[in-house]
């Protein structure tokens, strides 16, 4: 049985900090908005794919050529650039201070665990105002490997110096449920994004329409 967590690792990109806003720098780019969707899972897609391959390569150069091969290769470098910067200027969920700030004034250590380089993390959360709640921001950097592989989940329980089923990891993909889950690790998913949990993947602990809720449900597991 699940048990209430030390640690709350969230995940970041689609979970703290919506992609929405590189719709309108692919726009600016001349591609058509839609297509976010189509580079953000041919970047995880082939992310995946180094990562089940032994191999591994960071995050912004994965992003570029990701947007390179959804556009044709049409876009010059420079514009390429300029839609992958725009990572680092996301804005937060509604939810995201009220449901960090709540599990760390409930007593747990709010951390975050993120495929994103810890650089861009650092920026966005300091640009956002959630810097000051988070105590450490954890990157597959560390690793070199991807989630959902287990050892990005076993780093962030290492790093945090608590055993891995006494952290939680609160993501909006469900892939990246599953795998924390694989890893040992309490999981909350929050359904905004994909709405229904696949079968395919082993299910969450708990669940909940927003972060707050998948917090406060976190907050309700046994101690023991």
């Amino acid at each position: 049985m699940a048990k209430r967590p030390l640690v709350v690792a969230f995940d970041v990109l689609e979970t703290l900090f919506p992609l929405d806003p590189l719709r309108s720098r692919l726009e600016k780019a001349g591609q058509p908005p839609h297509l976010l969707q189509l580079w953000f899972a041919r970047l995880l897609r082939d992310a995946f794919a180094l990562t089940a391959s032994g191999a591994y390569q960071p995050f912004p150069q994965i992003a570029k050529a990701a947007l390179s091969a959804v556009t044709q290769e049409e876009l010059p470098d420079e514009a390429i650039e300029q839609v992958v910067s725009g990572f680092r200027e996301l804005d937060p969920h509604p939810d995201a201070e009220a449901a960090l700030r709540r599990a760390r004034d409930l007593g747990l250590r709010v951390v975050t665990l993120t495929n994103g380089s810890a650089a861009n993390t650092r920026a966005l959360l300091e640009r956002s105002g959630l810097a000051a709640l988070v105590e450490r921001v954890v990157s597959v950097e560390e690793v070199q490997r991807w989630k959902p592989a287990p050892e990005p989940y076993w780093h962030v329980a290492q790093a945090c110096q608590v055993p891995p089923e006494r952290v939680a990891l609160v993501a909006a993909h469900a892939w990246d449920v599953h795998g924390a889950h694989r890893a040992g690790l309490t999981t909350g998913w929050v359904s905004r994004l994909e709405d229904r949990f696949p079968n395919v993947f082993e299910p969450p602990d708990v669940t909940g329409p927003d972060l707050v809720t998948v917090v406060d449900r976190l907050l309700e597991l046994p101690d023991t």
